[in-house]
């Protein structure tokens, strides 16, 4: 069993009760706008972290962030962009899951088969949304998304 936590739109604020709820993950995936490169280095400490570069990531550290990451995880692979719009047609085909964020507001969608997930956002209230991230949880052929509401 592997479980992920995923996270996006931090801009700058690392929340305690994330540090908290990520504690235990095999790996961290951020769907960008970190904000601060020193968030990136916190969670590293906690599993390691996969980010994108979202459109508030302009300063030293993390201006170079990928514009999209793929990888695999529990034999299934993933793609992460910032914005939905981004997200490649082709990108159903092969991936089980799809990340993505900018929005702030959680999202979860199957299409064919691939769970489309923006976790919402853990930075700074923005558009009276609650602050929300999630885990992706593999289980065998198992994929189980589960949102959280991340208080304090």
């Amino acid at each position: 069993m592997k479980r992920l936590a995923v996270l996006s739109d931090t801009h700058g604020l690392l929340r305690p009760r994330v540090l908290e709820l990520v504690a235990g993950a095999d790996l961290i995936l951020h769907g960008g706008d970190v904000g601060d490169p020193e968030i990136l280095t916190r969670l590293g400490t906690l599993a390691p972290v996969v980010a994108v570069r979202g459109n508030v990531d302009h300063g030293p550290g993390v201006a170079d962030l990928p514009e999209t990451a793929e990888g695999e995880v529990a034999g299934r692979v993933y793609r992460m962009v910032h914005r939905r719009q981004d997200i490649e047609p082709t990108w159903t085909r092969d991936a089980a899951l799809i990340v993505f964020g900018h929005s702030h507001r959680p999202e979860l969608e199957w299409r064919s088969g691939t769970l489309l997930l923006n976790p919402g956002s853990v930075g700074p209230p923005r558009f009276s949304l609650p602050a929300t991230m999630a885990f992706v949880t593999f289980d065998g052929k198992t994929m189980t998304p589960e949102l959280v509401s991340v208080a304090g």
